[in-house]
């Protein structure tokens, strides 16, 4: 995401000699990101680009009077980031990622056809992990899956939960989800050794090894959020700009993960995903 938004934003002229990028990395800890956000106050930045939805939420709840513009929002409107996507009222917009939940699991069935079960990993505290969880329950419910999930509240609960998921269900879905995320390659080991694919949620999960993805393009997202920079840059208003909803779907599928698994892909799935190989699946 943030080398799509530098890529987007040097496309519009704003480079090196031009623009200073200081980045902050509050290493998955709230209390970090709350200091983080404490200190940008005052130091004159033009603009604060956040990354994904609790960071926004933190920012967005400093009532900071520097303009934030997010990326990868779920639903800004539900997390009580903005009142609508075209009014941003509380001087942040962004974009917004959608994951496609029927195109997912439509390759999910073309990939795996004998799976019924899944099972779904994710830290409840996350808002952004709840709403895209609940999307997916509500998705496999209706189309007859049985659905089992566990959750955790840190890196160190991954490998029980997952563990406990890879025995009674016969794939896993993963959300974006910084908790999960910590522990990726954690999760793909156990998944692999027990013979169980992995769905995720973002194309980086499946360059780590996950079997597949249906996804807006990280780096697209950023890339677009530029956009919406470059135009609070230009003179508009943050809350005369609106929220863009990323609707541009990559699917993506690990040809090494299908083959640790014994799956085969046909000419045609070939055709219409992106592959690519990671060296992890054995």
């Amino acid at each position: 995401m943030k080398e799509g938004f530098v890529a987007g934003m040097n496309e519009l002229g704003y480079t090196e000699e031009t623009v200073e990028y200081v980045q902050y990395d509050a290493g998955g800890n709230i209390s970090t990101l709350h200091t983080i956000l404490n200190s940008v106050e005052g130091k004159g930045f033009d603009l604060l680009v956040t990354l994904v939805t609790s960071v926004t939420q933190a920012a967005v709840s400093k009532e900071l009077s520097t303009p934030i513009v997010f990326i990868s929002v779920t639903d800004p409107v539900e997390a009580g980031i903005m009142a609508s996507l075209q009014n941003p009222d509380r001087n942040a917009t962004g974009t917004c990622n959608v994951v496609p939940m029927e195109e997912l699991f439509q390759l999910a069935k073309e990939l795996t056809p004998d799976i019924r079960s899944v099972g779904i990993l994710y830290d409840p505290s996350l808002p952004n992990s709840v709403i895209t969880v609940n999307r997916a329950k509500e998705y496999l419910g209706k189309t007859g899956f049985v659905v089992a999930e566990c959750t955790v509240t840190n890196s160190s609960e991954i490998q029980s939960a997952t563990q406990t998921l890879v025995g009674i269900t016969d794939a896993i879905y993963l959300p974006i989800d910084s908790t999960i995320l910590s522990a990726i390659p954690q999760i793909i080991d156990i998944a692999l050794q027990a013979k169980k694919p992995i769905y995720g949620s973002a194309p980086s999960m499946v360059t780590s090894g996950a079997l597949a993805s249906v996804s807006v393009s990280e780096w697209e997202t950023g890339r677009q959020t530029a956009q919406l920079a470059d135009k609070y840059l230009q003179g508009i208003p943050i809350n005369q700009i609106p929220a863009h909803v990323v609707d541009s779907f990559v699917h993506t599928v690990n040809q090494e993960t299908a083959k640790a698994l014994g799956l085969s892909l046909s000419a045609n799935l070939v055709k219409t995903v992106e592959l690519v190989n990671t060296g992890r699946a054995k």
